[in-house]
């Protein structure tokens, strides 16, 4: 679950801040973050935040946010799978709603550009380097075979032999099976929080059009080498923006309330 808690996290901070808005799920008042295209059917892990809220609750009803919870999971996630770890800032309270068109327009596409990338972390406050060094989160995790499908068979800057395994498990015509087909964001180290995506990038082995652009020839190709080179630094850099994507409007003070179950308001 380490890639969907971390994953989970970053949807929730990214559309109106960290305040636990993708927990919610649909009500008659609530349009659910979960019906943008970037969420459905992918996004995961929300029954090990109720049952991380539901035993908080038991010792200390009211006091800790399901938002704050989302962020210390993500946390421990990255440690769970060898990755760094950070001190997680608390206090933040959760949203009494949902942001569907904001979750549509500020979540990244698979297919997004380097400039598009650039500019939705850049809105967000966090730059260029703090975007690649969270888009490493993929040296861990899977996409579905609709999300890669037209790089494999089409696509360029990609390496032929990569393309002709993923083929593989994901064959050229679509259907609803076929599409949920998974494959491992990194062929070679899947489970375990490194570098070697960066490594893959170098050797056009990306396995979404949004991870190659990272290093196609712009103005981020000196970071993904550099990261390449240096897990130690790639970790280090990961962290630190972990704390500061964990920064992203949060709810404080009176603002917002402190949820009992995680996917309903109280």
């Amino acid at each position: 679950m380490a890639a969907s808690l971390i994953r989970l996290h970053f949807h929730d901070c990214f559309v109106h801040g960290c305040d636990a808005s993708i927990l919610l799920e649909n009500s008659s008042s609530i349009n659910s973050e979960l019906n943008a295209l970037q969420n459905k059917d992918s996004v995961r892990g929300f029954d090990v935040i109720e049952d991380a809220k539901s035993a908080v609750e038991e010792l200390c009803p009211g006091v800790v946010s399901c938002a704050d919870i989302l962020a210390v999971a993500a946390r421990d996630a990255s440690v769970a799978v060898s990755g760094p770890s950070w001190n997680v800032k608390l206090g933040r309270r959760d949203s009494m709603t949902a942001n569907l068109d904001e979750a549509k327009r500020d979540l990244p596409l698979f297919t997004a550009s380097l400039d598009d990338l650039i500019s939705l972390f850049g809105a967000k406050g966090l730059n260029a380097r703090d975007m690649v060094a969270l888009s490493g989160s993929h040296t861990i995790g899977q996409a579905q075979c609709g999300l890669f499908r037209d790089r494999i068979y089409s696509g360029s800057n990609i390496d032929g032999n990569f393309a002709r395994t993923r083929q593989r498990r994901c064959p050229a015509t679509s259907s609803p099976h076929a599409d949920a087909r998974l494959a491992a964001l990194d062929l070679v180290t899947p489970n375990s929080f490194d570098n070697n995506y960066f490594k893959n990038l170098i050797q056009k082995k990306g396995l979404l059009e949004s991870d190659q652009v990272l290093f196609s020839g712009g103005s981020t190709d000196s970071i993904v080498t550099e990261y390449s080179k240096s897990p130690k630094t790639f970790k280090s850099d990961f962290a630190s923006a972990m704390i500061k994507m964990g920064d992203i409007g949060p709810l404080t003070g009176s603002a917002g309330q402190i949820r009992r179950i995680c996917r309903l308001v109280n």
